[in-house]
């Protein structure tokens, strides 16, 4: 079984019911989510051993975290127990022409605050076929980006491959922060995972005659953006995720994998949507689910755009799908239709 490693910050989502603004009514759900935990999620679904590293603090909140990644089958083994915070963050999720809008209050968060010896990557890689980290985690500050850096070097010198999902927030770090960190780990990086907006904020690097607003999207674009990045880093692949914004509730969803040769693209999705966050990690983890698996060029990228169409229709941070429901739609079965 191939063994996935996956490092970052586990938080706690606060959201309102339904399409509630903030305190429209007195209540909202809580549940767990992040970008690598939510890669993790994916991978342990469709039956790989998942491993999740970050630092979470001791108390009955952090072990609410760690148990929420037990509940699909995460390795939580290698988390680390220690600090005062988990970070959290309000979610209203929008509907129409409102847009979502996401608040973060993680500073101090556990993670935000560790040490590079509360991580021992020598022993954490033994047995890793493969490390997944976003451009979110070196961004929360401290120590982060050294101790992402010390991760890639311990990875690299054990043969793991790398991927990087670029990841910019612009919430928790400026485009010349995140350029100089990001210039440095990207050059451990095997497999860079990116959208129409990441390449242009971190490293300049855009599509020509897109508008990602009005819903024009260029191919031949996005080849040059694809091309640009493994030139200058010299990646194995570059996946682009292609998303087109009619409002909050309804998009075209789409992606874009090059592998140093080809460029293919998948089909399109018109996606209603239920909740879209998490949406780029389900296409992260069913992008490594399916090179690791060996599928084709092709295939790979259908299978983790078909992944990252039904995260759409799934509350929550966590894709909760299978890979049975994720071949069917890339198949073609896209009806919806009740199964009995």
């Amino acid at each position: 079984m191939k063994r996935v490693i996956t490092f970052g910050e586990l938080m706690l989502r606060l959201a309102p019911n339904g399409y509630y603004r903030f305190f429209q009514n007195d209540q909202m759900q809580a549940t767990f989510g992040g970008g690598e935990a939510n890669v993790a999620v994916s991978l342990a679904n469709y039956g790989l051993d998942s491993v999740y590293v970050t630092k979470l603090p001791k108390h009955a909140i952090g072990q609410a975290a760690v148990d929420s990644l037990r509940y699909f089958g995460v390795d939580t083994t290698k988390v680390v127990r220690g600090g005062d915070r988990v970070g959290i963050y309000f979610l209203e999720k929008g509907a129409s022409q409102r847009g979502s809008v996401c608040i973060y209050d993680r500073a101090h968060s556990a993670i935000a605050e560790a040490k590079a010896e509360d991580f021992d990557w020598d022993a954490i890689f033994d047995g890793a076929d493969w490390f997944h980290f976003t451009g979110i985690t070196p961004a929360l500050g401290g120590n982060l980006v050294d101790i992402c850096l010390e991760a890639c070097k311990a990875a690299k010198a054990k043969g793991v491959k790398i991927s990087c999902d670029l990841n910019y927030r612009g919430k928790l770090w400026t485009r010349a922060e995140a350029r100089e960190a990001m210039t440095k780990l990207c050059e451990y990086v095997d497999v860079c995972i990116s959208n129409e907006e990441d390449a242009k904020d971190v490293f300049g690097i855009e599509a020509e005659n897109t508008d990602i607003y009005g819903g024009k999207l260029n191919h031949e674009g996005y080849k040059s953006v694809a091309k640009q990045l493994a030139d200058k880093f010299g990646f194995e692949k570059v996946a682009i995720t292609l998303r087109s914004s009619i409002s909050a509730s309804d998009n075209d969803w789409a992606g874009m994998l090059y592998d140093g040769e080809n460029y293919c693209f998948s089909k399109s999705y018109h996606l209603h949507i239920v909740d879209r966050v998490g949406g780029g990690d389900s296409f992260g983890g069913g992008l490594i689910y399916s090179i690791l698996n060996g599928k084709s060029t092709q295939d790979a990228i259908e299978f983790a755009v078909a992944a990252s169409a039904l995260k759409h229709s799934v509350e929550g941070d966590y894709n909760r799908v299978s890979v049975a429901e994720v071949e069917k739609l890339a198949g073609g079965d896209g009806s919806g239709r009740v199964q009995r």
